[in-house]
């Protein structure tokens, strides 16, 4: 999980891994399979017209910058550990809430960076308005965070449980 203060972000050792294994791939295999991808498309003539020169081009560009993301987010990182499982919001944990309070109207999300971002479960940066707005805050307190239009929304912290995967 992770957890960003200043421009520290916490990992844990799991995360740290992955990371660092994705950049491996992007920083060796991935640019040596694209660089032929270009190569083989520049061979087919005209460059102008060559929409696989291009699509591999925008791939590449794409791939470098996330090589450029993962190099700088893994240089600002520290590894530490999970959060505990004590009911206190933080970056790392599956968290459920209800808007206004009202019970049937609940979000269950993720509270952590993008680079956990998954199909499995919503994902809120602990920078984000409602990340801001319940981080910290214990089971069965009330937090408020502020909407895009400026205007203010209440939700109570239902539940509050470290991600396990």
């Amino acid at each position: 999980m992770t957890q960003t203060s200043d421009n520290v972000t916490w990992l844990t050792q799991e995360a740290y891994d992955q990371l660092k294994a994705e950049l491996e791939y992007l920083s060796g295999p991935a640019r040596t399979e694209i660089a032929a991808k270009i190569a083989a498309a520049r061979e087919e003539g005209d460059l102008r017209e060559n929409g696989g020169y291009h699509a591999a081009k925008e791939e590449q560009g794409k791939q470098e910058l996330r090589v450029r993301q993962l190099t700088q987010l893994l240089e600002a990182a520290k590894v530490g550990e999970a959060p505990e499982a004590d009911g206190v919001v933080a970056p790392g944990m599956v968290v459920t809430i209800a808007f206004d309070g009202d019970p049937d109207d609940t979000l269950r999300f993720l509270l952590a960076s993008r680079e956990y971002a998954s199909s499995d479960i919503e994902t809120y940066s602990p920078q984000s308005p409602l990340g801001t707005g319940v981080n910290g805050k214990k089971i069965g307190e009330d937090a408020e965070y502020e909407l895009p239009n400026g205007r203010k929304a209440k939700v109570r912290i239902l539940d509050a449980k470290p991600y396990t995967g």
